[in-house]
């Protein structure tokens, strides 16, 4: 009777394995189903594009032509060529500016809607300028701060005070970039900030309420240290973006006065598109690339985004 019990409950056993390794692949199928038209996508527009540039980076190419293989030649042009030393030092000008101002004024605004504007419709509002195109954005600002008729220099001179070429000198051009695109993003990323404020328990902040603490002790001794994660996460985000700022630049100066504005992309752009130096264009991508990963690797290793003082 035993033996019997045994060996019925094998093949119940293997009966049930088999039935589960089934739906196993079933669920599997289905998966890759729901998987495969993001994977194609990321190989076709992500993967494969990258790859060809990689590739196009060690050619010399234009449309008229096949790409023929030069070896490191374009790096070796690259390293000795002023204007893209010129656009890289215009770029870090760009990036400092804009990361500085949009994450200042970002922290700003989400403290506000933490502590004061409960309001949904509120916190949409700081929302809407990321919502219009950036070309749309551009060209707002570009005819707003038109030296000629602009409104903003409409009240400056009725200020009484000189108007200011914003886009047409050297000085106020980068500048100018920074703030029309620290006015898309911010509402963004005070949201980023603001979900984070949001996973910080209130009993911390009451258990520094019974201590003593006042409300600037509490931001630097609580607040701060809370949000790392979320603020590596913002940084990271917006220096990448920062980087690879073109449209602004593409409908507002067009790299000058005096290649003033000339960044990296609008650079890679013209090199590519507007000489038809594909493989020297690439070349350029290819190390501002590198560029991107390297800042974005000592991000997280100096700022431990991986890392929560919650746990």
């Amino acid at each position: 009777m035993a033996t019997t019990t045994i060996v019925v409950g094998r093949a119940r056993a293997r009966r049930d394995g088999g039935a589960r390794l089934r739906r196993g692949h079933t669920d599997l199928r289905v998966a890759l189903a729901f998987i495969a038209p993001a994977f194609l996508g990321l190989i076709a527009f992500y993967v494969f594009p990258t790859l060809r540039g990689l590739w196009l980076s060690f050619t010399e190419y234009s449309i008229l032509g096949s790409p023929a293989w030069v070896g490191l030649a374009n790096y070796e042009r690259l390293f000795g060529d002023p204007l893209f030393w010129n656009a890289l030092v215009v770029t870090l000008q760009y990036v400092i500016i804009n990361i500085v101002l949009q994450t200042a004024l970002a922290l700003g605004l989400a403290l506000l809607m933490h502590r004061v504007a409960k309001s949904t419709v509120i916190r949409g509002m700081l929302l809407m300028p990321y919502l219009m195109a950036n070309v749309i954005a551009a060209l707002l600002w570009f005819w707003m701060l038109d030296y000629n008729l602009g409104i903003v220099n409409q009240v400056v001179d009725w200020l009484g005070m000189p108007r200011v070429a914003f886009f047409g000198s050297q000085e106020w051009a980068i500048p100018t970039q920074a703030i029309i695109n620290t006015w898309r993003h911010m509402g963004y990323v005070a949201l980023l900030i603001f979900a984070g404020l949001q996973a910080i328990p209130n009993t911390v902040y009451e258990a520094a309420n019974l201590d003593g603490a006042n409300p600037f002790q509490q931001f630097f001794r609580i607040t701060l240290p809370l949000l790392r994660p979320v603020l590596a996460l913002v940084l990271i985000l917006t220096i990448t973006g920062s980087f690879q700022v073109f449209d602004t630049v593409a409908v507002t100066t067009q790299g000058g006065p005096v290649n003033a504005s000339r960044v990296l992309q609008y650079y890679i752009w013209q090199k590519a598109f507007a000489e038809q130096e594909f493989g020297y264009g690439s070349a350029i991508a290819v190390v501002l690339f590198l560029i991107l990963a390297v800042v974005a690797f000592i991000q997280m290793k100096v700022l431990r985004g991986n890392e929560s003082d919650l746990a």
